[in-house]
C-alpha cells in the first residue's frame, strides 16, 4: 500500500472517530471474507458501518480524538462498528457474536466512556432509538384517545337509552 492510499485511509478514519458517538472494537481472527460481507450488510441495514482496520492506521488516526483511549484493543486482527445511533451497532455486533464465535467483541467507546465487552453487550440490551421515539409516541397519544373514548361515551350511552325507549314505545 503506497503513501498516498495510507493517508487517504487516515483521513477516513479521523473522519470516523470525530463524527461517530460510538465505536466498537472486535477481533475478527477466523472470519471468512462472505461472514465480513454479511456482517457488513446487517450493520448498514441498521444504520452503521463496519470495516476492517490495519492497526497501526487506526491508531495514527485516533491520536487528538476522544477514542484515543482505544488504542489498546488494536492488537492483532481487528475491527470496527460505528453509528451516531450508539445501540444500533451494539446490537447487530452482539447478536451476530451469538451466531458465529469468530468475531469477538473487545470494547468500544460511547463518547468519553470506556466500555468492556460485558457494558457492549448490556448497551444491545436497551432498546433503540427508533424504538424509544416510538414508545414515546405511544405514550404522547395515549392519553387523547383515552380523552376522547371518554367524551364520546356519555353520547353514546345517552343515545342507547333513546333508542330503547324509542323501541319501548
Amino acid at each position: 500500500m503506497n503513501r498516498s492510499k495510507k493517508l487517504e485511509i487516515v483521513e477516513k478514519l479521523k473522519e470516523v472517530f470525530s463524527s461517530s458517538a460510538i465505536v466498537i472494537v472486535a477481533r475478527n481472527q477466523g472470519i471468512t471474507v462472505s461472514e465480513v460481507n454479511s456482517l457488513r450488510r446487517n450493520v448498514r441495514s441498521a444504520g452503521s458501518a463496519f470495516c476492517v482496520t490495519k492497526n497501526s492506521l487506526a491508531k495514527i488516526a485516533m491520536r487528538g480524538t476522544e477514542y484515543e483511549g482505544l488504542e489498546g484493543l488494536f492488537v492483532g486482527p481487528t475491527s470496527i462498528a460505528y453509528s451516531s445511533d450508539p445501540i444500533a451497532a451494539a446490537k447487530v455486533l452482539v447478536e451476530y457474536v451469538k451466531t458465529n464465535s469468530s468475531l469477538e467483541i473487545l470494547g468500544g467507546m460511547m463518547g468519553n466512556s470506556h466500555l468492556d465487552a460485558d457494558q457492549v453487550k448490556a448497551l444491545a440490551s436497551l432498546p433503540s432509538l427508533d424504538e424509544l421515539r416510538g414508545k414515546l409516541i405511544g405514550l404522547i397519544n395515549a392519553p387523547a384517545s383515552k380523552v376522547a373514548q371518554v367524551l364520546q361515551a356519555p353520547a353514546s350511552q345517552l343515545v342507547r337509552v333513546c333508542k330503547s325507549y324509542a323501541e319501548k314505545e
